[in-house]
């Protein structure tokens, strides 16, 4: 009976044993590698109300929500292609109120399409990170954040949020080192203040609610470890993440309280040692106020500053720190970016920082771009060298890997009658990965006889543009009736194209289609460039080689294509 007993207790003990992950949370970042954010996705939400005491304000939304910021759905193929490029982790915000009820019960459907987006990433072996994302952030008249840095909200909504976590922890307990939780967003106070609590008072500081706002991360923090952990299973030694207040990096030197979202936030207690991560977002300006870019002594100067703020403020608490979110403070905002006006600089920035942050055992991810809109359902990148930028700043310039590009795209597939003020859109994205040599085929269908037309608008409407047809460039209208000499119900396709100027604008402004009398049935964007760049490259050269078939050779032979550097290569 004491053998039985005995066996027993060493089989439970080597159970218990194999539910730890030994994989401590300083490891993690270093193993993770490169990341990027799956940004406007999951997270997306069309949701509205300003009281949270109201059923109304809860679980407004289905699994529509997903593409209601103009994403398209999540497929696995995505997540393939972030790992063939050289990413090892990928960050899944995802927000929750608008499909919980009053009771705060997620809805299962919800909850399986976040573990079905989870399993994409793990099963392409990277490394994710699940979260609570707009739950927080800036309030606003037609929306209040449940999730609030304030005393008095985390006392009324602690329960909620606890069983939140429950929820969530339950689902993915017996998930592996892999998976990671991180328990909020940008927490920001009732004031709506950025950089440090009560910055948005009067006077720019208020020592009341900036007390109230830090001891409620700190409590939040408390609740999401103790709750998580909780849940038994992998979810004991799971690696946690709490984020400073509005996940401030504490960069800069314009205001004393710049470093107290770091200096206030406390290593939450936990059972398990070694098991909690700290992150901030970082959206450094690499542009002086003229517009002209600062010298790359400038931003590196800051770039290291952060990053000695961050290890002596954080680090010596005992735990490793992510950027969660970063890129320059313009880029992926419609309109000129960085990455469109001062790429060199940019690529520059992006270099240094990633490299300084590794060496810093600080791992990074990208925030959403690089592959937008249509892009993800090919997939394909829209800013390819810039995934490639990020990728071989990290793993090293001869790393090799994948970034498809689309040659075509379709901008627009249905059936759509287009009318003055009622057009059908293209976006700026769709624009990202092509020149002016690329073509416009509209398949559409000539409804009337006469006073059919098809207008070029830029897509802000600022103004019609020029458009060429046939050689011939042409402004804003396109009457088939008489540029063909067709009549009603008759159907086309039409290519048109661009002069330089007019596509940089496309790519900064998207287009617009209106008219009268035409349906418009299918829009495709074609380049008419070959996605192999005909570089002509010594043979001689001293670079790492590799043939199509990914074999390292040692010299290059021409009429043969080559992978060096990530790109494809034939030599003339």
């Amino acid at each position: 009976m004491k053998h039985y007993l005995l066996l027993s207790l060493l089989a439970s003990s080597t159970l218990a044993l194999q539910a730890q992950i030994t994989e401590t949370a300083t490891e993690a970042v270093k193993n993770m590698g490169v990341g990027w954010n799956l940004g406007n996705t999951l997270d997306a939400n069309d949701a509205s109300g300003t009281n949270i005491d109201l059923a109304s304000y809860w679980g407004q939304q289905d699994l529509n929500s997903e593409t209601s910021w103009g994403q398209h759905k999540t497929k696995p193929e995505l997540m393939t292609m972030m790992k063939n490029a050289g990413f090892g982790a990928i960050r899944v915000p995802v927000t929750w109120f608008n499909h919980m009820d009053n009771d705060g019960n997620v809805d299962k459907e919800w909850m399986k399409r976040v573990h079905e987006i989870v399993d994409y990433v793990i099963d392409n072996n990277m490394y994710c990170i699940l979260n609570v994302h707009h739950d927080t952030g800036a309030g606003s008249d037609l929306q209040k954040h449940w999730i609030q840095a304030d005393e008095q909200v985390y006392e009324k909504v602690k329960d909620k949020y606890e069983k939140l976590w429950k929820q969530i922890a339950e689902e993915f307990k017996d998930y592996g080192k892999e998976l990671l939780f991180e328990g909020y967003n940008e927490m920001l106070d009732p004031l709506n203040s950025w950089c440090f609590a009560s910055y948005a008072a009067s006077g720019g500081y208020n020592a009341t609610v900036a007390t109230s706002a830090y001891n409620a991360i700190n409590k939040y923090a408390q609740s999401f470890v103790n709750t998580v952990r909780a849940t038994g299973g992998n979810n004991e030694s799971r690696n946690l993440i709490v984020n400073t207040y509005a996940a401030s990096n504490g960069s800069g030197t314009w205001n004393a309280h710049l470093t107290d979202p770091l200096t206030k936030l406390n290593l939450p207690q936990d059972k398990t040692k070694g098991h909690i991560i700290f992150e901030v977002h970082a959206y450094p300006t690499i542009t002086n106020d003229n517009g002209t870019p600062k010298t790359s002594t400038v931003v590196k100067k800051e770039i290291d500053d952060m990053i000695k703020t961050l290890k002596d403020n954080l680090v010596t608490k005992g735990g490793p720190v992510i950027i969660g979110e970063w890129g320059s403070s313009s880029v992926d905002k419609t309109g000129e970016t960085d990455y469109d006006l001062h790429k060199k600089e940019f690529f520059q920035f992006v270099d240094y920082f990633v490299q300084k942050t590794k060496e810093a055992g600080m791992g990074t991810f990208y925030w959403m771009g690089l592959t937008d809109g249509l892009y993800r359902t090919e997939p394909a990148f829209h800013q390819a060298d810039l995934a490639e930028r990020i990728v071989k700043a990290y793993h090293g310039s001869s790393f090799v890997g994948e970034y498809p590009e689309m040659a075509e795209i379709v901008a627009f597939e249905g059936s759509k009658k287009i009318g003055w003020g009622d057009p059908v859109k293209v976006e700026v994205a769709i624009f990202s990965n092509f020149d002016e040599s690329s073509t416009l085929t509209i398949n559409y269908i000539q409804d009337a006889d006469t006073d059919d037309d098809i207008q070029f608008f830029y897509g802000d409407w600022s103004k019609q543009m020029n458009y060429i047809y046939e050689g011939k460039s042409y402004f804003a209208d396109f009457q088939p009736s008489q540029f063909l000499g067709s009549k009603g119900g008759s159907s086309h396709e039409t290519v048109f194209s661009f002069d330089k100027d007019t596509f940089a604008n496309l790519k900064k402004k998207g287009l617009i289609l209106q008219g009268n009398e035409i349906t418009i049935k299918k829009i495709v964007i074609k380049s008419q460039t070959s996605s192999i760049d005909n570089i002509i490259m010594p043979s001689d050269d001293n670079d790492v080689i590799y043939n199509i078939l990914g074999v390292r050779v040692t010299e290059m032979k021409p009429g043969n294509i080559y992978i060096r550097n990530g790109k494809k290569v034939i030599v003339r």
